[in-house]
């Protein structure tokens, strides 16, 4: 099948030029728009394998200050911090996640220490802290959405006071924003 326009309309203008070019391309991606994803620990290992995960490891709290330090010399503007908790700190109320002396705190302000300028996102959530794994207060069986809801206001005020930038909530308590 033959097209219908004359040789003479060929719509080129868009490879006409290197300013046109760039200026409609559709996605150029740097390391600006990147948020460092890490796993961090309360262990004296700087670096401890994730064995499903190849490649990925958890950091200490020095570590992720290293890398805070590294995230800035790339220009990456941002870390999201998720905690491993230790099963021997886990309980049925999360109360870790409240600590101002806990693994996240601890961390926010070793990095911000590092590299004030790198922003920090922190996880609002029970589950890493809880002994059953849910992000709610449970009794019988079914999770307490209000009680969870003042858990999760501590945890956030904590994080808030370390140093944190960005609070992520992940939990999903009803009446939670």
């Amino acid at each position: 099948q033959t097209c219908a326009l004359p040789i003479s309309l060929r719509l080129r203008r868009l490879r006409q030029a290197d300013w046109i070019r760039r200026l409609v391309r559709e996605t150029v991606l740097t390391p600006a728009d990147l948020i460092w994803s890490m796993v961090v620990h309360d262990g004296p290992e700087a670096e401890i394998p994730v064995k499903s995960l190849p490649g990925v490891a958890r950091m200490s709290v020095a570590r992720a200050a290293q890398a805070a330090r590294e995230a800035r010399d790339l220009g990456i503007p941002a870390i999201a911090v998720f905690p491993f908790i230790d099963g021997e700190k886990k309980d049925a109320r999360g109360t870790a996640a409240h600590d101002p002396d806990g693994l996240i705190a601890r961390t926010v302000r070793a990095m911000k220490d590092a590299a004030p300028e790198v922003g920090v996102m922190c996880d609002v959530a029970l589950d890493p802290y809880t002994s059953h794994g849910q992000d709610g207060l449970l009794e019988g069986g079914r999770i307490l959405n209000d009680p969870t809801i003042e858990r999760l206001v501590e945890q956030a005020l904590m994080q808030a006071r370390a140093g944190c930038d960005i609070l992520a909530p992940s939990d999903m308590m009803d009446g939670r924003v």
